[in-house]
């Protein structure tokens, strides 16, 4: 390298890169330029004052007590990140590289947006008592004493949260109310034939699962519903669902999408200069899928980081960012079930069960012309890692064969 370009990629590294958001996608983000050979300063700024810390425990684990926390297994100290929590940012302002926040103005060379996502909350309920919502660390350890006193539950919403915290509330021997405006659960997720055998976990675990109900209002001790309908309730936890936490960007020029996301490109950077984002809080486009992606998924959240890490040091003349597009990962624990899903099953033309749904372990596989697009696993791992590789892979597969639970589903590739 001659002298002068080494002076050059000196200075670029000297850049000093900020991620907003102490989640799993910004602390990755942090790590990733670190294993990658970044060696300028990095800052990490959380909202909270918490160590930074994973969230999936939260629904399970720490909820129930037996894990007091989940804090990363990170020594920021020895990576050299800067750590600046308890730090509301509140703005951008691009043309002077500089973040606003509570504590005042911080400059910035390289911006990584990593604010994750919010819970959207039941509308009228803000601010009433004994109504909470699940997605902090805090969250969390106001809804143990819940538990622990065993209340009557009423949870709106049966997404995944709503089903996990369902779980964890049973487990503690309350009694649980689902109540979910649609008419079946996980109707944002899965299609209603998929979906439906899910419905019979809730009351096979001793909850009540009440489909096709809005609630109307939240009163002391009850939630009354829009048919009239009182269910009594010591808790209510909602749980329906979660946007971008992209309302701090307004005015700062970058690109949203209508569902409220950072629209970035297959490099995770923005519309804006030396600003990228990642995990809950952007969206991609996906070559694979043909369509951009938004996925608020742990998994999205692990894998993204790496590429924005790759793209930051490909600014600074050193490699090329591979495109981020990724078969979307997640899983959850509910109702004694270990529930995976891989890929993305819009625009499939063909879905073929293996096995009945009936039973305690059964997956469904989407196709579309034929390709692996998609799918979904209970209680069979194996089908997963399989159909997982099949779709990275952009594989046909013999539909019959496929179908066919007694055949692993490799060996339905055409």
């Amino acid at each position: 390298m001659s002298e002068q370009k080494e002076q050059q990629t000196v200075g670029r590294q000297a850049r000093h890169v900020v991620v907003v958001g102490a989640g799993m996608a910004g602390v990755q983000t942090a790590v990733a330029l670190r294993e990658q050979g970044f060696t300028g300063p990095v800052t990490l700024i959380g909202a909270e004052p918490h160590q930074p810390y994973d969230r999936p425990p939260l629904s399970k684990a720490v909820l129930l007590g037996t894990a007091e926390g989940s804090a990363f297994d990170v020594d920021f100290e020895a990576l050299d990140i800067t750590l600046r929590l308890g730090l509301d940012v509140t703005g951008l302002r691009p043309g002077a590289h500089e973040l606003d926040t509570e504590g005042g103005p911080v400059p910035y060379d390289v911006l990584v947006v990593a604010t994750g996502a919010e819970p959207v909350t039941l509308p009228g309920s803000e601010g009433t008592q004994g109504v909470h919502l699940l997605r902090t660390l805090d969250d969390a350890a106001r809804l143990r004493p819940v538990l622990e006193r065993k209340h009557d539950v009423v949870v709106v919403g049966a997404g995944w949260i709503g089903a996990e915290f369902a779980t964890a509330a049973r487990a503690a021997g309350c009694a649980v109310t689902v109540v979910e405006a649609a008419e079946h659960p996980l109707a944002g997720a899965l299609p209603a034939e998929v979906a439906a055998p899910m419905a019979h976990w809730y009351a096979q675990s001793g909850a009540t699962l009440l489909t096709g109900a809005r609630v109307a209002r939240i009163e002391p001790g009850v939630v009354v519903l829009a048919d009239g309908r009182v269910v009594p309730a010591g808790a209510v936890v909602v749980g329906i669902g979660a946007r971008p936490a992209t309302a701090w960007l307004s005015g700062s020029g970058i690109a949203l999408g209508p569902d409220g996301s950072v629209t970035a490109d297959s490099a995770l950077r923005t519309s804006l200069p030396d600003v990228y984002a990642v995990g809950d809080c952007a969206s991609f486009p996906s070559a694979r899928y043909g369509e951009r992606l938004l996925v608020h998924h742990w998994d999205n959240a692990l894998q993204g980081p790496r590429t924005v890490a790759a793209a930051v040091l490909a600014a600074d003349g050193d490699g090329q960012p591979q495109p981020y597009d990724p078969v979307p990962y997640f899983w959850s624990e509910q109702f004694d079930r270990f529930v995976q899903y891989a890929g993305h099953h819009a625009g499939a033309d063909t879905l073929l069960w293996r096995g009945d749904p009936a039973e305690p372990v059964w997956s469904v596989c989407w196709l579309r012309a034929g390709v692996l697009v998609a799918v979904l696993a209970v209680g069979r791992p194996r089908d997963l890692a399989q159909g997982r590789k099949l779709i990275e892979s952009g594989a046909r597969v013999d539909p019959e064969r496929a179908a066919d639970p007694a055949v692993p589903l490799k060996s339905a590739k055409l």
